[in-house]
């Protein structure tokens, strides 16, 4: 016998939220975008408002970094032609790669020695571009780690690790994380750009950041930066982060070390273009979709993009109850990303996971349903994407000797969302395009 609060109703919910994440996944694929934006007709090359004759460029390369590295590659080569070659850097293994490229399986979330490989190999390769050159960069979310390279010599694999598990459980919103991480790389930060000067550059980009922060995507490696060395500093003393970090980096910060990156106006990005061709609002739009098509009274509100998890999750609740009165069935959909201070040893989870968990907790007994989960497949140290948690979660996982509150603490929610079988499971997606939310009222 089910549960009392695990009802038919509230099965079918938790469906139709599965269900409109898995379609939102689906509508916002890479090869859809690069359809849209890229092509090549009679040897002339388009990117969106762009175009470029391929033959009147001594070389044509390819860099593509990030989770979605290898779909990108291979969208383009399918519009051009197998003539181009290059260096893709995923987090992820491609399966068969494309031939005429070398390939990096840099780490994620935390920086890898084949990630340091990667930073080598790339700034040789744009390093030795002939002046005539056209770099085609595809950038996609995740290439911060995947990708690096230490401006100090002084910065070994270990302390490059220290330094990004220091950033990443600080609580801090990515935008301050990749501040810091620009400062402390001699790739990132808009330092490839420089590095490939004076070719032409052009970046295609499937972006995971704020919509207004696209210079923070994989860390800004081709973008002017608009964080400064200042702003590097004030996040450390926000987020007490100097005690927490390796000698060789502490050092920079305490003595104030750190260098400037290329900012709007340097010589580096006299011949660069940048255009994003995916973004969070392509899953929004699909996500909608979808739930309009289950006959739900939709709304999509983005207002708590880099909230704490605790923060967002109260206001999206009061918002859905909100939006709940006088409809029979509410939908509310937020993108963007939340921000979890992980403290002590953390058990396996992440975000998405740890904000479901805590709405389990808020919602028991209601005939509400949330689900967060990431669409690149991953969350945090776990085998899921995210998770789906109702008004019956609770109930449900105690009732297989499990505790919901102590899980929340010990930042260990996979376990309890995999017992019940209500993980988000779908693998690396090979895409990256932030979170989503949706939450539903019956």
């Amino acid at each position: 016998m089910p549960h009392l609060a695990d009802s038919l109703a509230a099965r079918e919910s938790r469906l139709a939220a599965r269900q409109i994440f898995t379609e939102a996944l689906a509508q916002s694929t890479i090869q859809q975008a690069f359809a849209r934006h890229v092509g090549c007709q009679g040897g002339t090359l388009r990117i969106c408002e762009d175009l470029y004759p391929l033959d009147a460029y001594e070389r044509v390369s390819v860099v593509s970094i990030g989770k979605g590295a290898h779909s990108m590659a291979q969208a383009l080569v399918e519009r051009v032609g197998e003539s181009l070659s290059g260096i893709v850097a995923a987090t992820t293994d491609p399966g068969p790669q494309l031939r005429g490229f070398r390939y990096f399986r840099g780490g994620h979330p935390l920086p890898t020695a084949e990630s340091l490989a990667a930073g080598r190999a790339i700034l040789r390769y744009v390093n030795y571009q002939p002046p005539h050159a056209l770099v085609i960069f595809l950038i996609s979310g995740g290439g911060s780690a995947a990708v690096e390279h230490p401006i100090d010599p002084a910065i070994s694999l270990d302390h490059l690790i220290a330094t990004y598990r220091a950033l990443l459980h600080c609580g801090a919103p990515i935008a301050d994380i990749n501040a810091i991480r620009k400062h402390l790389s001699a790739i990132k930060g808009g330092r490839l750009a420089r590095a490939a000067a004076p070719a032409q550059q052009v970046s295609i980009m499937i972006s995971d950041v704020p919509e207004n922060a696209l210079d923070s995507l994989s860390s800004g490696m081709t973008m002017p930066d608009s964080t400064t060395v200042a702003a590097c500093y004030g996040v450390a003393e926000l987020y007490s982060l100097v005690p927490e970090l390796p000698p060789s980096v502490a050092e920079l910060f305490s003595n104030r070390l750190l260098e400037e990156t290329p900012k709007p106006g340097d010589p580096a990005f006299a011949h660069s273009r940048w255009w994003p061709i995916l973004s969070n609002a392509s899953v929004l739009r699909g996500a909608a979709a979808r739930a309009a098509a289950e006959r739900l009274a939709v709304e999509v509100d983005n207002s708590c993009d880099d909230w704490d998890y605790a923060k967002a999750a109260d206001y999206l609740l009061d918002k859905l109850r909100a939006l709940r009165r006088g409809v029979s069935r509410a939908c509310l959909i937020s993108g963007g990303e939340v921000t979890v201070k992980v403290t002590g040893n953390a058990g396996a989870g992440g975000r998405n996971q740890h904000f479901a968990l805590y709405c389990a907790q808020r919602i028991a007994g209601e005939n509400i349903t949330v689900l967060s989960a990431g669409t690149d497949g991953i969350d945090g140290n776990s085998a899921a994407a995210g998770a789906v948690a109702d008004g019956s979660t609770v109930e449900r996982a105690r009732s297989l000797g499990l505790d919901p509150a102590a899980a929340l603490a010990g930042f260990d929610s996979f376990p309890l969302f995999d017992s019940l079988g209500d993980a988000i499971v779908t693998g690396p997606t090979g895409n990256n395009l932030r979170d989503l939310r949706i939450l539903i009222a019956w």
